[in-house]
């Protein structure tokens, strides 16, 4: 067995025993290893020391809970495994700057540690090939546009640390823009109906330590544009795409966008020797019923010095 396999061991287990005593002797041996083995391990895979990752996990549970407004913020944090109504409080603020009564009394977007799929770390598709996961369907593909796309929205500067990879805590900077986006809708008439949605993370032209992220619907090209709304272009050329689905949009936002990036920058096209093109994007369709999917869109460059393709 891998040691992957052993440390997504004690990550599901966790999920299983949030509300409980969690002790590393406990997850130690569900891995099989020695308690120095596997907290080195664990930390390296997860990128989490074990104490920090059970923490963040579990207030990533109770800040769902506490949208529920017939349960006490103390049942809670009992609930999610915390001792007191006190230390619950102090985690979540410094985990994401607000209290949990701030939290109930005006809901805002907060980036969420997600439980890792360790498994797409160490698994290489070919492409058209889907790989099926715990909580999502992935696949990697090719795909040339032939004439540039536009689109019209908004935009604004975001800390690196907030990129969505599902490994950072805080409030969700991209997430209050598409809100701002939905809630402005309306007052777009140009948009397309039923038109693709785009999230554009570019890193080009961006202030030290953040990034400018852009959120949008498809206009016709040559739409003028109005007030503080902007435009930005897909350019025609061949891209590689991450497409994934899952069981519901708030999966599909959350937790499967975070592994979905990880995977096809650190595992897919570094395989490949490929690095991209200084912008990425995520293209948002129509959810149904019956399927929650996007795409994740890159322009892929050879590495320097590398052979691979």
């Amino acid at each position: 067995m891998h040691a992957w396999e052993q440390i997504q061991k004690t990550v599901d287990f966790i999920e299983e025993k949030m509300a409980e005593e969690i002790k590393i002797g406990t997850l130690a041996k569900v891995a099989g290893l020695s308690q120095f083995y596997f907290q080195r391990l664990f930390k390296r895979l997860v990128k989490k020391p074990v104490n920090e990752y059970i923490k963040l996990r579990r207030l990533a549970r109770a800040s769902e809970m506490l949208l529920e407004e017939n349960k006490r913020i103390l049942d809670v944090a009992l609930d999610c495994g915390f001792s007191s109504h006190e230390t619950f409080t102090r985690a979540f603020k410094e985990a994401y700057g607000i209290t949990p009564e701030d939290y109930r009394n005006a809901p805002v977007r907060l980036n969420q540690l997600a439980k890792p799929e360790l498994s797409l770390n160490y698994t290489l598709i070919d492409e058209d090939v889907p790989l099926i996961t715990d909580s999502i369907v992935l696949e990697m593909t090719r795909r040339k546009i032939e004439v540039a796309e536009t689109y019209m929205g908004f935009s604004a500067q975001v800390p690196i640390s907030q990129a969505p990879v599902g490994e950072t805590t805080g409030i969700d900077v991209p997430g209050q823009l598409w809100e701002s986006f939905y809630s402005r809708k309306a007052d777009i008439p140009t948009l397309l109906p039923d038109g693709t949605e785009v999230g554009v993370s570019m890193m080009e032209g961006a202030a030290d330590g953040t990034f400018t992220y852009f959120v949008g619907g498809a206009v016709k090209p040559d739409t003028p544009v109005n007030g503080e709304l902007m435009t930005w272009e897909l350019p025609a050329d061949e891209y590689v795409l991450c497409c994934f689905e899952a069981e519901n949009f708030t999966e599909l936002t959350n937790s499967a966008l975070g592994k979905a990036m990880n995977y096809l920058f650190g595992t897919w096209l570094a395989n490949r020797g490929l690095t991209t093109q200084p912008f990425s994007v995520e293209k948002y369709y129509k959810t149904t019923t019956d399927a929650a999917y996007m795409e994740i869109w890159v322009i892929p460059v050879k590495q320097k010095g590398t052979e691979k393709s």
